[in-house]
């Protein structure tokens, strides 16, 4: 029953910024909540996270460039990411499973090009 709706990826030149957002619904409470990330050829992967008070971790990729950040009352998380690179690029998920996520949604492509 819980829906996540990812939104803001697109295509960027390298040493842009992009925003990117997630709503869940169909949950009384949501907790910690992540963005992950799935580049071609590769894993599934953390990037960050943040607690319900706030508390932010970021995966050594994400550390200096991304920042997670999150409003309770409408429950949504952002991920502002800049100076991307191109190893950056890939579908950008939120999950509030952390570290195991439970219910995807669609994700949103992140493409950086050099």
């Amino acid at each position: 029953q819980l829906q996540l709706v990812e939104s803001g990826g697109g295509l960027v030149q390298a040493g842009g910024s992009l925003r990117l957002s997630c709503a869940a619904s169909g949950s009384i409470f949501i907790g910690t909540m992540g963005w992950y990330r799935q580049a071609p050829g590769k894993q599934r992967e953390l990037v960050a996270s943040i607690t319900r008070s706030g508390k932010t971790e970021y995966g050594d990729s994400a550390k200096g460039r991304f920042t997670i950040s999150r409003d309770n009352a409408k429950n949504t998380v952002n991920l502002q990411m800049n100076s991307l690179k191109p190893e950056d690029t890939a579908v950008y998920y939120c999950n509030t499973g952390v570290p195991w996520p439970n219910t995807w949604g669609q994700g949103t492509q992140v493409t950086v090009s050099s």
